[in-house]
């Protein structure tokens, strides 16, 4: 973190998709990591595949149907401003509902992070890890 981190009221405070902007952000470079660490030779195209299995729009869909009951009430409310909030325009390749679930997703992801709570943050993403490594890939 570059900075103080902010208080809850702060962060709420953002537009939602700030948070999702910076969430995406965040999540990703955990995801980046995560595979280069495992395969530090891989090339960086391969390297891009495989972390797109992570961020794309229907994966993040699948991890909050996983993590959504292990939401506390506070990170329900910032994952919720976040799935609903409008964006204006969807990925030609994501479904509508996915897409949103995915902005909220980042959303809180965001928050977590700009709250300084990276122990929380861990927590979560080490399960959206788990969601996304136990599927079946063909």
């Amino acid at each position: 973190m570059y900075s103080a981190p902010l208080s809850e009221t702060e962060a709420l405070a953002y537009h939602p998709l700030s948070l999702a902007f910076i969430g995406d952000s965040v999540y990703e470079n955990y995801v980046r990591e995560r595979i280069l660490r495992r395969a530090p030779r891989m090339v960086p195209r391969e390297l891009h595949l495989q972390a797109i299995r992570y961020v794309k729009a229907s994966s993040q869909s699948r991890i909050v149907e996983e993590l959504e009951p292990l939401f506390t009430e506070q990170e329900h409310y910032v994952y919720k401003r976040g799935r609903n909030t409008k964006s204006g325009t969807v990925p030609k390749n994501a479904d509508v509902l996915d897409y949103r679930r995915a902005s909220g997703f980042e959303a809180l992801i965001g928050y977590l992070y700009l709250t300084g709570n990276t122990e929380r943050l861990q927590i979560l993403i080490d399960h959206a890890f788990t969601v996304v490594e136990g599927e079946n890939h063909d």
